[in-house]
């Protein structure tokens, strides 16, 4: 195990880089204050150094709003609020002091989105926990397909991905006139339901005739985790704590 001081002084830290990727993208970014005090402690709980962008994520953001809040990829905010977007150490339910024995499971939730999707770093085994991709890409949970894909990437290649705008084509069919309005009225803690739900064919024929409202994020998550299970009997596994 190493020791915190050794995970945040490293030679060639990521977080500059990612700041001037970020200065040069077209697609909209909030960076979220940060508590250096949790983002220490997340980094010494995920043994990962500020030499990725994960480690440094996480040391010194709050977490990443894009596209108005459309995706919330999680770091270490600052400050209680109840509204306010959770940490990665909150939704991966990590141990509130540092546990050597601990392991994020199936792999690490690392952003939300507001429809309820779940984008997961896959652990070492992805397939016993019926994930697809290999271990250290990314899967997302699809609330449209109640079902899990991997999108054949690292964490580092998935955010140079989204800050080079794949989000509009990955949710093309799944966003509405006026979704930034909607979406920009929601709290960190809130996501949309969709009525029919998204997996009906009434959504999938006609996403504009559904009716939308906000709801906290662990309905939307404890819903899409029950339908799974009423469907097929499969179950997504872990979603995150919402």
């Amino acid at each position: 195990m190493r020791e915190v001081n050794e995970l945040i002084y490293v030679d060639d830290p990521a977080w500059p880089a990612l700041l001037e990727v970020l200065a040069g993208t077209g697609v909209p970014v909030e960076v979220l204050p940060a508590d250096a005090g949790v983002g220490r402690a997340g980094l010494r709980q995920l043994q990962v150094s500020a030499r990725s962008n994960l480690g440094g994520i996480v040391l010194n953001c709050g977490g990443l709003l894009v596209d108005g809040g459309w995706l919330r990829i999680f770091g270490s905010p600052r400050g209680t609020d109840a509204e306010a977007l959770l940490s990665l150490a909150e939704v991966n339910a990590m141990p509130s002091t540092f546990d050597p024995a601990w392991r994020p499971g199936a792999g690490l939730v690392v952003a939300h989105d507001v429809l309820g999707g779940v984008f997961v770093l896959n652990g070492a085994d992805p397939g016993s926990a019926g994930r697809p991709g290999e271990p250290d890409e990314v899967a997302y949970f699809a609330p449209d397909a109640l079902g899990w894909t991997s999108l054949g990437a690292g964490h580092s290649a998935w955010l140079s991905w989204i800050f080079a705008g794949g989000l509009d084509e990955f949710y093309a069919d799944l966003r509405w006139d006026g979704w930034r309005s909607e979406v920009s009225a929601l709290t960190g803690r809130q996501g949309l339901s969709f009525f029919p739900p998204l997996w009906s064919a009434e959504a999938r024929q006609d996403l504009l005739a559904t009716s939308r409202r906000a709801v906290p994020m662990a309905e939307l998550l404890g819903l899409s985790h029950d339908s799974c299970l009423q469907f097929d009997g499969a179950d997504p596994g872990f979603l995150g704590v919402a």
